[in-house]
């Protein structure tokens, strides 16, 4: 082989190495950037676009992607703790031409964080309003979907602007009252009586309290390599203090059954999606919402816990698909009559 060739090849694979390394290095050093880069590639990936909006002095963080249409554009409000991201993996199963909104809530991620805000659930549901008005997605009634925490925020949205929606998708939310006390709430019982309460389960600060964390909210056991939850941590970490105060906030008196009291002001039709082995928030809160909304359809996922989004995506998405599918079948039955 002569020189020139040796050349070539030690060049090419000094090309093809320094990603490999940088990877590796990564993985083992900054996994909490490799997490980062992770959900920016998926979000280029699915055609989500990052933008900001402003209102006043509040500013708010938003994915979009699509334009409005003929169909209800889509807003997605996450759970505690979380992030728009957490939304990817539903996007991935709607239709490019859906026009999707999904916000980091108050006080997370990219949105403002303030001593001053008012971060109850009557709270957010304003902020949400003020976002709503400032990319005017009220022009045309839109379809609202929330999760957990961002369920109860959604709900009462649904109760205080009814005019704003024209349907609403509610997975496994939070602010109900429960007949039977779920893993999580026997955990906060025992945290309480042993005045330990600043060791909160979904508030993790290890690599360990971060595998328990994932352990409560899914069914299926995700096998997650201990740097990636190193990752995870090292992300949250900075943020565990506000964690603290906002979790307080919305189990507060004020907060703690906000869904629970607005629920018989919901007048959007509405769809209830729950995991069956949810340990978070009892399943039972299901039937609760049944009972009260009128055009409510409900469906219980098997084998599956509280992080719906993340365990059945697919099927999640299919779920909302088919309830917007069903809500124009009648609507056009409706003008046809």
């Amino acid at each position: 082989m002569d020189l020139d060739m040796l050349n070539m090849f030690v060049i090419a694979g000094g090309t093809l190495a320094i990603p490999i390394l940088a990877f590796v290095a990564s993985f083992l050093l900054w996994p909490s950037a490799l997490i980062r880069i992770y959900y920016w590639y998926w979000r280029r990936a699915l055609g989500m676009q990052v933008r900001y909006a402003n209102y006043d002095d509040y500013q708010f963080c938003y994915s979009y992607r699509g334009r409005p249409g003929h169909r209800p554009s889509i807003l997605m409000l996450h759970g505690f703790s979380a992030h728009k991201d957490m939304w990817l993996s539903i996007v991935k199963f709607l239709p490019k031409n859906l026009h999707l909104v999904c916000v980091d809530m108050p006080g997370h991620e990219g949105t403002t964080r303030s001593d001053l805000d008012d971060y109850s659930i009557s709270g957010q549901a304003k902020r949400i309003h003020q976002f709503v008005e400032c990319i005017k997605l009220n022009r045309r009634p839109f379809h609202l979907v929330g999760t957990s925490m961002g369920g109860n925020v959604a709900g009462v949205y649904a109760a205080q602007y009814p005019e704003d929606i024209c349907s609403l998708t509610l997975i496994c939310p939070a602010g109900l009252p429960s007949t039977t006390d779920s893993k999580f709430i026997k955990q906060l019982r025992e945290l309480q009586d042993s005045k330990r309460i600043d060791r909160i389960p979904l508030i993790p600060s290890t690599p360990e309290e971060m595998a328990d964390m994932l352990k409560l909210c899914s069914y299926v056991r995700f096998k997650v390599p201990q740097q990636i939850l190193q990752g995870l941590v090292d992300v949250r970490i900075p943020h565990n203090e506000f964690y603290r105060k906002l979790f307080l906030e919305i189990v507060d008196e004020k907060s703690r059954h906000s869904l629970h009291e607005n629920m018989s002001k919901i007048k959007a039709p509405t769809q209830v999606i729950w995991g069956k082995q949810d340990q978070v928030l009892d399943v039972s809160g299901a039937s609760v919402l049944a009972s009260a909304i009128p055009d409510c359809h409900v469906y219980i996922l098997e084998n599956c816990g509280h992080s719906v989004v993340v365990e059945r995506p697919r099927k999640t998405a299919n779920l909302i698909l088919e309830f917007l599918a069903l809500l124009h079948s009648i609507d056009n039955n409706k003008k046809q009559a």
